[in-house]
């Protein structure tokens, strides 16, 4: 399905870097770029009207599997590392036909929330001991497939995963994350590039949705020799992504296999530049933070999640001061709202200052929309000539939004105040519910609730649990 070319939207209002312009009509091109605009002109007849309108936002990390996580280990205490032995019971559990349901529902609920392209962090490589699918690229595909079939632009960042921590070999339920070695994992993302490439030239009159970057998992997962191999094999064009000091016990761990922090070891391989972001940094000295920011490193920062978890609080403002863009995600998607992550980023600040107003509505708005699609590789997200035709409408006289300030929009509203969803230049979502694409057919009205429900179903059932998924997605992603 792609967007008629010269199709029309007509803004009540549009919010870009904190001005809000009244009466904006912008132009999609068959490509799904924005190929017209003018600002201050009245709507005409075959104009889509729009009420208040957010440029496109970007989910800047996510682990679409974690969704299977969601209300089931609150009740269990603990940190981080007692949480992550339930997330490895998941992934052991999920298969190329299960994981491409499970993702199907959580990219469509990102969507009708308002995300409208999310960069999927993902080392679900293989089967759990280890050994490949008999299709190619297989996890791959069905996350590919699964964004296509919504209508949501994907990023897919294959993951290098090599090691159980610093100087620890996998542990077993690690083993089909891993490729075996920094050559192993560069010749199968080339393979994969290969695949979508020649997937999306199949279909030239398709608006590219779906895109491959590439992250190294963290310090302890990818060891320092690796790394610099990977990071000189690695085209320098693709975006790259790495956790970075999360937990207090990587810094801890890093400092004794190599004396420096974990940001100091990437500094020491070249691997600080503008193409890498870093998710979390939540434990950072002065010297991280500077070299970050000198860099200028993307950090980005996951709120619901950090706060989940038990992380801590990251140092955003110094981070931005220093030169740091700042990235906004949903990690384990315990939370699927762009504008209660908005709102944590303040929050926190807030809660470790004692001052308010730490970011501007405008700067949080441009971290979850244009710094988000940046990190991604997708270029800017504000609406001029060029940019991706992405955007959100919110209902400006909602029971959480009626007298907010057009300015203000993004402190007041939630993803319940999400209407229409524009993507590539066509209208996917609309008040909770998928539109004209493979994914809104599966279910009655559209709903991502019964989406989401089939597929936590399909992940809970006893035959599920006890049988492996060993199903194959579809060579290629569908067309949407």
């Amino acid at each position: 399905m792609t967007a008629a070319a010269g199709t029309t939207y007509w803004c009540e209002s549009l919010l870009v870097d904190g001005v809000a312009t009244a009466g904006v009509r912008l132009t999609a091109g068959a490509d799904g770029r924005i190929t017209g605009r003018a600002d201050g002109v009245p709507a005409e007849p075959g104009d889509i009207r729009l009420g208040a309108v957010l440029p496109g936002l970007a989910n800047a990390h996510s682990h679409a599997f974690h969704r299977a996580l969601r209300g089931r280990t609150h009740d269990q205490g603990g940190d981080f590392w007692r949480w992550r032995e339930s997330m490895y019971a998941v992934a052991h559990a999920l298969g190329p036909g299960r994981y491409r349901q499970l993702a199907r529902a959580v990219f469509a609920e990102m969507l009708v929330s308002g995300y409208t392209a999310v960069a999927e962090f993902h080392y679900l490589h293989h089967r759990a001991d280890g050994t490949p699918y008999p299709q190619a690229h297989a996890m791959e595909l069905a996350l590919a497939t699964a964004a296509r079939e919504v209508g949501i632009r994907l990023v897919l960042l294959d993951t290098s995963y090599l090691a159980g921590g610093l100087n620890t070999p996998l542990r077993p339920e690690q083993r089909g994350f891993s490729d075996g070695s920094a050559a192993g994992w560069l010749t199968r993302w080339a393979a994969l590039n290969a695949t979508l490439s020649a997937d999306a030239a199949d279909r030239p009159a398709e608006p590219a949705l779906v895109t491959l970057g590439a992250a190294l998992h963290s310090v302890r997962a990818v060891p320092r020799d690796a790394m610099r191999e990977i990071l000189a094999g690695l085209p320098t064009e693709v975006p790259l992504h790495i956790h970075l000091s999360e937990q207090p016990q990587e810094n801890t761990d890093c400092l004794a296999a190599y004396r420096l922090t974990p940001a100091e070891l990437l500094n020491d391989l070249g691997a600080l530049t503008p193409r890498l972001s870093v998710v979390h940094a939540t434990h950072l000295s002065d010297h991280d933070l500077q070299l970050l920011g000198r860099n200028g490193v993307t950090v980005v920062m996951c709120p619901s999640t950090e706060a989940d978890l038990g992380d801590g609080i990251g140092r955003a403002r110094e981070l931005a001061d220093a030169g740091s863009p700042i990235a906004l995600g949903s990690d384990q998607n315990a939370v699927v709202d762009p504008f209660l992550e908005m709102r944590g980023l303040e929050a926190g600040e807030r809660l470790a200052s004692g001052r308010r107003g730490r970011f501007t509505p405008a700067a949080l708005l441009r971290a979850a929309g244009t710094d988000g699609y940046t990190a991604l590789g997708l270029g800017r997200a504000g609406l001029a000539l060029g940019d991706p035709a992405d955007l959100v409408e919110v209902d400006a006289h909602s029971i959480r939004t009626a007298g907010a300030r057009p300015d203000q929009l993004v402190l007041a509203a939630t993803a319940a105040d999400v209407r229409r969803v524009i993507v590539a230049g066509r209208v996917v979502a609309d008040r909770g519910r998928l539109l004209g694409t493979p994914a809104a057919a599966l279910a009655p009205n559209g709903s991502p609730a019964v989406l989401l429900r089939d597929a936590l179903d399909a992940l809970d059932s006893a035959a599920a649990l006890s049988s492996p998924d060993t199903g194959s997605s579809p060579a290629a992603p569908s067309p949407a």
